[in-house]
């Protein structure tokens, strides 16, 4: 088994970070799978058996996450590939404005990243390489309604990616961010707004499976969703807050 490609994929559970474990797998490698939900993991685990080994996990707990980490090194060997997908959304508007929701939006999407980023990147860096991808997202590119928290995490895991990349490149080891669009999971049906270029979470593993075959730091889709936000972020303030102002439920 050491022989093989070793993944760990975190929020593997639901969503995107199952669609591209699932890819993984198929494509032949050895994937670790990590969520907080045991059923998820093991129906998973089902879909591609001897491929797919269930590790549960909260990211926010550091040392559950360095344990973790440290067990699927020992059962299945150095890791060639993690990608941090794990997240959650509250949304929230200025009238319910819930201090506990972001607390804990910022401690999952963020936080939990970086407890996983602190435990995966000494090992690449000593073994001189490796790839990291975080998943965050387009809504960290604009200040969205109902999206202050979310949008502040994922344009917080952007940021940071940024920082760490050229870092991380003179020890061999890359980095990519994933900036998805909406995409149809457990996550967007939250959402009571219609969601312009949505996707289905097969074409969203599709696009990673294809970024991460690339030298892109950014893989960001689909590509109409990108165009939007990231003109839209160009724009003077006073315009920008104007075409936010009619999102407003």
């Amino acid at each position: 088994m050491a022989s093989r490609k070793m993944a760990w994929v975190t929020g593997a559970g639901t969503g995107i970070g199952r669609e591209v474990a699932r890819r993984l797998a198929l494509d032949g490698w050895q994937v670790a799978v990590s969520a907080r939900t045991n059923a998820d993991l093991d129906s998973l685990a089902r879909e591609v058996p001897d491929a797919i080994h269930s590790f549960p996990l909260d990211i926010t707990d550091r040392d559950s996450v360095n344990a973790v980490a440290t067990q699927i090194r020992d059962t299945l060997g150095p890791l060639d590939l993690v990608i941090l997908s794990a997240g959650t959304y509250v949304p929230m508007s200025a009238k319910d404005f819930d201090v506990d929701g972001f607390a804990k939006t910022i401690d999952v999407n963020l936080m939990g990243t970086v407890n996983c980023l602190a435990a995966v990147m000494p090992p690449m860096i000593a073994r001189q390489s490796g790839h990291i991808a975080v998943v965050a997202s387009v809504s960290g590119f604009v200040g969205l309604p109902a999206a202050g928290a979310y949008g502040a995490s994922k344009a917080a895991l952007n940021n940071l990616c940024e920082a760490l990349q050229p870092d991380l490149a003179r020890y061999g080891v890359r980095l990519s961010v994933i900036n998805p669009g909406f995409v149809d999971t457990p996550l967007t049906k939250k959402n009571d707004f219609p969601m312009p270029f949505l996707i289905p979470v097969e074409q969203a593993g599709d696009a990673i499976m294809a970024g991460l075959k690339t030298d892109r730091f950014e893989i960001v889709f689909p590509w109409q969703m990108s165009v939007a936000m990231k003109t839209l972020a160009l724009l003077p303030h006073g315009l920008r807050l104007a075409i936010t102002k009619r999102m407003l439920r």
